[in-house]
């Protein structure tokens, strides 16, 4: 009879806690079908220039399952590469093929080039005696592991996602202990207790975003091209990003449990939808959900500088991205707290 008591109690627990059963339901559910949308779309289409064909070396390549644009000088070619607005591009001398350039970041990317061009060469280059082709890289290299390339996603992904889960915590045993309750009580203002929140975890944000991005790249030795003072300051505005939403969320939250139950919801989507999956690759329709989370700019800019190797030109964009979205999570924290009490 205890036992039954015990296993009922349980039960009516859950029943009250309608957010908890439904993240047990329906949360396994939404990861399986994103996982299934995601690893099951298109093949990558592969975008490449050709410069200076001549017509009748046109007539022999099977251009097809590829996006084709003709360049006449290869300073055009080498721009939208640059830009990447093509995957790379072929350069012809007069009839004979002279090099293949790539952009180069992305090895799934560089590979899909290399497979589409031997099979639109296939009736070409015998006619030329199988000549060995160059291959140049603007970025990158034919060295170049997947894990160079995903490393970015991952060093941004990880920052995010402890410091989310940790500031969420920190933030909502605040509340649950009274100390948020007096805070609010006292002659301080809404605003100047979360920007007194933010300025002290931020501080170990900043440790923490340091440690991450130095055991990454100078101990695992993640491919760098870029400045390393660029990479903290990305690792640094995602972080404050994701303490400023954990703070936010953890106005929403009763326990640590509910905490936890935002990973399905906030977490999960940014980690699928940031580049770690070329979103090409994905239909319109869901690949949308990449440019409205901090990580996606992060991602970006992240390999801007440590694949691309490019500066501050490059990534003001994102990093303008992450602050605007740090502004609005802390715009929101104020609100939030009217929550529990007006001041």
């Amino acid at each position: 009879m205890r036992i039954r008591a015990l296993v009922i109690r349980i039960i009516r627990q859950f029943l009250r806690d309608k957010r908890t059963l439904a993240m047990m339901l329906v949360a396994p559910l939404l990861i399986l079908t994103m996982l299934h949308l995601v690893f099951n779309g298109e093949n990558y289409i592969p975008k490449i220039g050709l410069v200076d064909v001549p017509d009748p070396v046109m007539e022999k390549m099977d251009i097809d399952d590829a996006k084709i644009t003709e360049y006449e000088s290869v300073k055009a070619a080498e721009e939208d590469t640059l830009n990447q607005a093509i995957d790379g591009y072929v350069v012809f001398e007069g009839p004979m093929l002279d090099k293949i350039v790539l952009e180069g970041s992305d090895p799934s990317v560089n590979g899909a080039v290399m497979k589409w061009f031997q099979q639109a060469t296939k009736k070409l280059l015998p006619s030329q005696g199988q000549l060995e082709i160059n291959v140049d890289y603007i970025h990158g290299s034919d060295d170049m592991g997947q894990f160079d390339y995903f490393g970015p996603v991952l060093l941004g992904f990880f920052a995010f996602f402890f410091v989310f889960l940790i500031s969420g915590i920190s933030f909502l045993r605040e509340r649950t202990s009274g100390t948020l309750e007096k805070l609010l009580s006292s002659p301080l203002r809404k605003w100047e207790i979360v920007i007194g929140y933010v300025l002290g975890f931020g501080l170990f944000t900043m440790l923490q975003a340091t440690l991450i991005a130095s055991y990454a790249i100078y101990v695992l030795g993640m491919l760098m091209e870029g400045s390393f003072f660029y990479v903290l300051l990305i690792t640094l505005m995602l972080s404050m990003t994701a303490l400023t939403l954990g703070t936010l969320l953890s106005a929403f939250a009763n326990n640590e449990f509910q905490m936890i139950q935002f990973i399905p919801i906030i977490i999960v989507p940014q980690f699928f939808f940031s580049g770690l999956i070329n979103l090409d690759t994905i239909s319109d329709w869901l690949s949308w959900l990449g440019p409205v989370t901090p990580l996606y700019y992060a991602a970006e800019a992240l390999r801007d500088i440590m694949v691309r190797g490019y500066g501050w030109e490059a990534i003001y964009g994102n990093m303008l991205m992450l602050a605007g979205f740090s502004a609005l999570f802390m715009v929101l924290n104020i609100l939030a707290l009217r929550k529990h009490r007006a001041v």
